[in-house]
């Protein structure tokens, strides 16, 4: 079984890039695979491999600017969820495109899972789910506002022209593992908004830790590796992933006309060229043959 560990910090990193080859470095001797992104804000990502080899790559994240203090979720995979190792230099490491957001000066109240429910429940209380639109169709918590975002940057958007729906209203954020929390709530707290409050260590600690008969969650949380989607417990869930566009797939979405596996779902039918297609039934013909020799397909 390998451990898989999800991770995010905020720290003050003046030269992310002289981080970067040491970093991948050790997590390619380590045998760790998936995704890490560094910015002058900090560390972001998720990595799979040995409970030996994720303590290993922990340890040295603890050791680079600010980052003592590190906190991680970890879950479990049969197999490793990841097709190989990246670690990348951004401008962001969750890409809200206001520069005024500094989640080191301030963000809202942290809630624990085992507190959530009550916060939720109160009437006073506006839930909004910070995720993309695509997340949140295969599940989120009950009664929570569905901004109808594609990317993390439409939500300030979102938020200017739908702010009055909120006056008078206590507001409560969620999001797959609490990064983008860190930045909207700084946001909203900026806006003007006076109480401000997010689940701490998101959805997927709310998971682990809330039994199922206790859960106000519904459905399943979407995952950035090929688990797709995990449920109570970080269970990994019955969905598949598109090829093409990366979002989730139901049992149903596979039965529809406009699904071809590796190429196109329901959700992205329109959105490539004759060319894009024609690259993907090739990448997915590729994997195909790499699966009948027993072989990894680096391009997966």
């Amino acid at each position: 079984m390998l451990t898989v560990a999800a991770l995010y910090h905020f720290a003050r990193f003046p030269d992310p890039a002289t981080l970067r080859a040491p970093l991948l470095d050790l997590c390619l001797a380590e045998g760790v695979k998936g995704s890490l992104l560094l910015a002058g804000e900090g560390i972001n990502g998720t990595i799979a491999g040995s409970r030996a080899a994720i303590d290993t790559v922990l340890a040295h994240i603890r050791t680079l600017p600010g980052c003592a203090d590190l906190e991680w979720k970890e879950s479990h995979a049969p197999t490793m969820p990841f097709g190989k190792m990246k670690v990348k230099v951004k401008r962001e490491i969750v890409t809200m495109g206001e520069p005024d957001v500094d989640p080191k000066a301030r963000v809202g109240h942290y809630v624990t899972a085992a507190d959530w429910n009550d916060l939720i429940s109160s009437p006073d209380v506006a839930v909004i789910d910070t995720r993309n639109e695509y997340e949140v169709a295969i599940g989120t918590f009950a009664g929570a506002v569905d901004p109808g975002t594609r990317s993390f940057s439409q939500f300030p958007a979102w938020w200017k022209a739908n702010r009055d729906r909120f006056h008078n209203k206590r507001i409560a954020m969620f999001c797959t593992g609490g990064i983008r929390c860190e930045k909207s709530t700084n946001f909203l707290l900026q806006q003007g908004v006076e109480e401000v409050y997010h689940l701490k260590g998101g959805i997927l600690k709310y998971l682990e830790e809330v039994p199922k008969d206790q859960s106000l969650w519904q459905g399943e949380c979407f995952v950035f590796d090929q688990r797709v989607s995990v449920g109570h417990g970080l269970v990994p869930g019955n969905l598949s992933s598109c090829g093409a566009c990366r979002r989730p797939v139901t049992p149903e979405g596979m039965a529809d006309p406009a699904y071809e596996e590796g190429v196109c779902c329901p959700a992205c039918k329109d959105d490539y060229t004759p060319e894009d297609r024609a690259r993907f039934r090739e990448r997915q013909r590729q994997m195909k043959l790499a699966e009948s020799r027993g072989e990894p397909h680096l391009g997966a």
